[in-house]
């Protein structure tokens, strides 16, 4: 194969997958995850139930899509630049994260996304188990990053931020309006930036400028 036909597949493949997730996303959303099954999933994207476990091995990751965000805090902590404090390097990265779900238009589902994960024990299961797998491996940068850290307080760390996320998608759930407007996701994102700064201001002043 050469670099040009394997390039191709991957796109291919890539497309396969994002088709897959928007269709079963949809689905989720207009009649609850519960209620969806993977066949029916396939049935409407056009595909084989065996694809559609090639590219998502479980019906959460269906929902869960984005591969390894989790992993997304610890490493903004590894490659924020020598000095800068975690918690900083902590809030850019979530700003960078939420203009990113602005720019692609997330935030636009985001009220019924929460809604369809708060009906479902499956989907709130599985939130806890990535939030879990999300602080452990924050404990383990923030500890590369500062041979002094201790445990104790690397773990209390990346529980705040954990809880500071849960808030701040919390509040943009409530803020949202069902159907919203381009003007008013517009108005939702900054008054969830402001309140990015909020919070983090909080941390800092928590932890000190060491962290």
């Amino acid at each position: 194969m050469t670099v040009e036909e394997g390039g191709r597949r991957e796109r291919k493949k890539l497309l396969t997958r994002r088709a897959i997730s928007n269709v079963a996303t949809d689905l989720f959303m207009q009649r609850g995850f519960d209620a969806v099954t993977v066949v029916e999933v396939a049935a409407a994207a056009d595909v084989a139930v065996q694809t559609v476990f090639n590219h998502f091995p479980t019906k959460e990751d269906l929902f869960f899509d984005e591969v390894g965000w989790w992993a997304g805090p610890a490493v903004a902590v590894r490659e924020a630049p020598a000095g800068q404090p975690v918690i900083e390097a902590l809030k850019q990265h979530y700003l960078a994260v939420i203009r990113g779900r602005l720019a692609v238009g997330h935030l636009a589902t985001w009220r019924q996304f929460s809604a369809t994960i708060e009906a479902s024990p499956a989907l709130q299961a599985r939130r806890r188990r990535v939030a879990e797998q999300m602080e452990e491996l924050l404990v383990e940068a923030m500890q590369e990053r500062d041979g002094q850290l201790s445990g104790l307080m690397a773990r209390l760390i990346a529980a705040q931020y954990a809880a500071a996320q849960r808030v701040l998608e919390a509040e943009l759930a409530r803020s949202l309006p069902a159907e919203a407007t381009p003007a008013q996701l517009a108005t939702a994102n900054a008054e969830l930036e402001q309140a990015v700064d909020e919070v983090f201001a909080v941390l800092a002043r928590e932890f000190g400028a060491k962290y």
